[in-house]
């Protein structure tokens, strides 16, 4: 049984030239971002810790894999271009008003975590990102309280948690709302 060649799957052809420039971008990028953190790493101390493993190996594995990754990136980019790259999704232009949602949400975290609390401050900022990304989807009934109150809980029952671990396994300490340590 043979089949037509048209339904046969191929990788995609080398990209042109000029749509590779975002790929060297990255790829570059990537590798200076690996090459700053193997600078900053060089000044932290080698001393062997509990487990024989020094502060200084996490951040050289960091950049050593960015490092690698980088050079592939580059690589490929060099080579022809990524292939097999899927065509691109989404509006021909940035979604403005949901970015400024997304934005809105990391600054008001940053600006209200000591006033209101860990908790109170991520949740809101997952609200507000979400709502964001509702509407850069096109969600339909975006602006329905059942979807800010689903949204909000949603914020709840994720930040919670995580306040919770870090304050009480971790013993790292949070702003909180309350001097408790559970709010």
């Amino acid at each position: 049984m043979t089949t037509p060649e048209s339904s046969v799957s191929r990788p995609a052809e080398a990209t042109s030239g000029a749509a590779r420039w975002p790929q060297y971008v990255v790829g570059l990028g990537v590798l200076l971002t690996g090459a700053a953190l193997a600078f900053g790493a060089i000044g932290i101390s080698s001393e062997a810790g509990y487990g024989g493993v020094g502060p200084n190996f996490l951040p050289w594995m960091v950049s050593v894999v960015l490092m690698v990754c980088g050079a592939w990136i580059t690589w490929e980019a060099f080579s022809g271009g990524f292939r097999e790259l899927d065509a691109p999704s989404g509006a021909d232009t940035a979604y403005w008003p949901g970015f400024i949602w997304v934005a809105a949400g990391l600054l008001l975290n940053a600006a209200l975590i000591t006033s209101i609390g860990f908790i109170l401050s991520c949740a809101l900022c997952y609200l507000l990102a979400v709502q964001g990304l509702r509407r850069a989807a096109g969600q339909a009934k975006v602006n329905a309280p059942a979807t800010w109150v689903t949204d909000l809980v949603t914020g709840l029952a994720i930040s919670a948690p995580v306040f919770w671990m870090f304050t009480k396994f971790l013993a790292i300490s949070l702003p909180g709302l309350t001097s408790t340590g559970w709010i």
